[in-house]
């Protein structure tokens, strides 16, 4: 291979304007857009190793067989594209699915997403992300599993499995990408992109557990991350990607940067140049820049300059080319580039059509259940009955389908299932239910808070849609106030007016800080953004069908001004109104973990197998559950640890070990969990990864503010 050929492969180039589902025009395009042109020319010239954005098998197969049939080496092309939680079928989104605290559901949607999205041509796929995201004013929080290590190691690693398959070669089994490495979820105020300045000790104890926990379940990409890192923008950090990520992990694969984040150190300060930014990216240990052209421009001069060693091109080179002879693309350059398979999906004539789209849909109704929290639910008053109750369905979100998928997806608008379609195929008499719109999103509606008013005075009760915008979340959208937008807050406040039973059901991408009627509401159910099957989602659990049995995986603020907030924060050495704010208590509105059901659970003491724990040795804690109501149901049990005294303040609490059981009315079950020295252990004040003898608290419990503490100590190592 030629200098040029080798940084070719390391070199991701936009597919903007040559995607689609049809053959495209070459030769229109070369003529007509100057970009299009240096592209197609790159690409003959080998300088173009994968392409980014959109999908379609017709426009794909062309870029391919340039590539295989037009170049001098014919190494195929890898094509990417960010399929965060769906690609025709839309799933919640990852933090309403880290809800249900399933990551087996995890894995299933995952599975399904790569089956879709090969089909449309996409073999890599920029996700899962897998970011701790403990302030929730922070745009992506809606894209990752909550504020909790362990929580999220389980979902990144059963995303990893879901994406990637049983078999990497198979045409339906997609690249996985973890991102973004690392600490990007700790950014200063909640703002995207900005400076993220911790200590190495809570990278290691928070922000490293999910990341390591996809490469241990074999993701074969991960992507740095857009913010500095105690001043060394990610990009560029040799700390992250060479010694810990390779040195440290033992990692393989490709890292590829975020989007033309080598040239951003530009603007982080830390390079004087493109240039400078391309030779401090490459000797960090980046393979492949993704969007840019500044190492296709800059790599063979500073090759050739001596100022980076071609073996270090090398080496990227070989992960690269490594990575698509692991999926299979020497062997066969056109894998997931199946018309056939493409119409599959996208044809209703076609026999297999009607088979796929009916799996899909029935898994999208599944995983946004599954997804769906209780936060209230006084005087029992959901579930509602179906026939014989006036129901006003009240908000923007009553019939609307624009904020169905959420941020980071598209799916087809079409199958999407809005909450009025869910609701009137539920109830049985179509009179007893009035829909009124009210508001808008974050705008009032002129005679919307009178006709909703109207509404609610002849119905029974009232269901009000109300809360986030889809481009509340995601990248780029922080909030400062965490709040329902005011006009609809205003619609809430004169509906609650009238006295009716009020249930709340919340469209949000992160936990919202809820205010006067929405906080007060009777029932309040927080649906996220649940997508292709939302409206039939949402009415299964509003009228019983499905018992709600999900859990928070972020917790709700009193305030705004709490943030950032989660629940397994240090004690700070003072009583308990020592450290408080003059207007709210140090405590969340809903705790990490909390959620109801439609029946209630006992929990029993849990029971140790001996209160000394030796070094090597594993403790096994059962507890009894008991579903003490009257209707089946599902509960997480979640063991949560303190350790008491350590060479470095532990957390009040650390969820260690969940699991999710069904009962019967009066059923009662055995839940054991296994601990051992290992679930203990904490970066010390020495820099050392290990457990410290000493008493431990320890709960099994039903959310991170409950239950009672038993303790067991964990006895040092034996002297030989």
């Amino acid at each position: 291979m030629t200098l040029e050929e080798k940084v070719g492969q390391l070199n991701t180039a936009s597919r903007s304007g040559l995607q689609g589902e049809e053959p495209l025009d070459i030769a229109s395009l070369r003529s007509k857009y100057p970009a299009a042109e240096r592209t197609f020319t790159w690409l003959k010239d080998g300088l173009i190793g994968s392409f980014y954005g959109g999908g379609g098998v017709a426009s794909a197969l062309q870029l391919q067989r340039i590539a295989v049939e037009e170049t001098r080496l014919g190494i195929p092309l890898l094509f990417a594209a960010d399929v965060l939680h769906g690609s025709r079928t839309i799933w919640p989104i990852p933090l309403g699915e880290a809800s249900s605290f399933e990551p087996e559901l995890a894995r299933r949607t995952a599975r399904a997403t790569a089956v879709e999205a090969t089909a449309t041509g996409i073999h890599w796929n920029y996700s899962p992300m897998v970011d701790l995201a403990r302030d929730q004013r922070w745009g992506r929080v809606v894209e990752g599993s909550g504020e909790d290590p362990v929580l999220g190691s389980a979902f990144a690693a059963a995303r990893v499995r879901g994406f990637q398959g049983d078999d990497i070669r198979a045409p339906d089994s997609q690249i996985a990408t973890m991102k973004h490495f690392a600490g990007y979820g700790a950014s200063m105020g909640g703002r995207d992109y900005a400076q993220v300045d911790i200590s190495l000790e809570a990278l290691r104890d928070l922000h490293f557990p999910p990341h390591k926990g996809g490469v241990d379940a074999g993701a074969l990409s991960v992507m740095s991350a857009f913010n500095s890192l105690n001043g060394i923008p990610a990009t560029g950090s040799r700390l992250l990607l060479n010694d810990v990520l390779r040195d440290e992990w033992g990692f393989q694969g490709v890292i590829v940067s975020d989007w033309n984040s080598v040239a951003k150190m530009v603007m982080h300060g830390y390079a004087a140049d493109d240039e400078d930014a391309v030779r401090k990216a490459i000797l960090a240990g980046l393979d492949v820049a993704l969007r840019g052209n500044a190492y296709v421009e800059h790599l063979p001069a500073l090759v050739r300059s001596g100022q980076v060693p071609e073996s270090v091109v090398d080496n990227a080179v070989r992960r690269v080319l490594t990575l698509k002879e692991k999926i299979g693309l020497f062997d066969n350059p056109y894998r997931s580039l199946d018309p056939d398979r493409e119409a599959d999906f996208l044809d209703p004539k076609r026999p297999a059509y009607a088979a796929l789209i009916a799996s899909q849909d029935a898994l999208s109704r599944e995983a946004g259940r599954r997804s769906i929290v209780l936060l209230k639910n006084e005087g029992s008053l959901l579930p509602l009955r179906k026939s014989g109750q006036r129901i006003a369905l009240i908000g923007p979100f009553a019939q609307d389908i624009e904020n169905i998928a959420g941020p980071w997806a598209s799916g087809v608008e079409s199958r999407f299932v809005t909450l009025e379609a869910g609701v009137r195929a539920a109830v049985r008499d179509q009179s007893l239910l009035e829909i009124v719109t009210g508001s808008d999103i974050e705008s009032p509606i002129e005679g919307g808070i009178e006709a909703a008013v109207a509404a609610a005075r002849r119905a029974d009760v009232v269901v009000l849609a109300v809360g986030e915008h889809k481009f509340h979340s995601g990248e780029g959208q922080s909030r400062v106030e965490l709040t329902v937008p005011a006009p609809q807050q205003a619609l809430v406040e004169a509906v609650a007016a009238t006295g009716k039973p009020v249930v709340i059901l919340l469209r949000n991408g992160r936990a919202l800080a809820l205010e006067g009627a929405v906080r007060d509401a009777q029932a309040i159910v927080v649906t996220w953004f649940l997508g292709t099957q939302n409206g039939h989602s949402i009415a299964d659990v509003l009228f019983g069908d499905y018992n709600p049995s999900g859990k928070l995986p972020v917790s709700f603020p009193q305030h705004s001004g709490q943030q950032p907030f989660f629940y397994n924060h240090l004690p700070t050495g003072q009583h308990v109104g020592g450290s408080r704010w003059r207007e709210y208590p140090n405590a969340p509105l809903y705790a990490f973990g909390h959620g109801l059901s439609y029946t209630t659970f006992g929990y029993g003491t849990p029971r140790l197998s001996k209160e000394k724990l030796g070094w090597d040795e594993e403790l096994q804690i059962t507890t009894t559950i008991t579903n003490t109501g009257k209707v089946f149901g599902e509960e997480v049990v979640q063991l949560y640890i303190r350790d008491r005294v350590a060479s470095r303040v532990r957390p009040v609490r650390e969820l260690k070990k969940f699991t999710k059981i069904g009962l019967q009315p009066g059923e009662s079950q055995q839940v054991s969990f296994g601990l051992s020295r290992h679930d203990l252990e904490f970066t010390t004040q020495n820099g050392d990864y290990t457990a410290e003898p000493g008493l431990f608290d320890l709960w099994v419990s039903s959310a991170s503010d409950t239950g009672e503490p038993v303790q067991f100590e964990l006895l040092a190592p034996s002297k030989r």
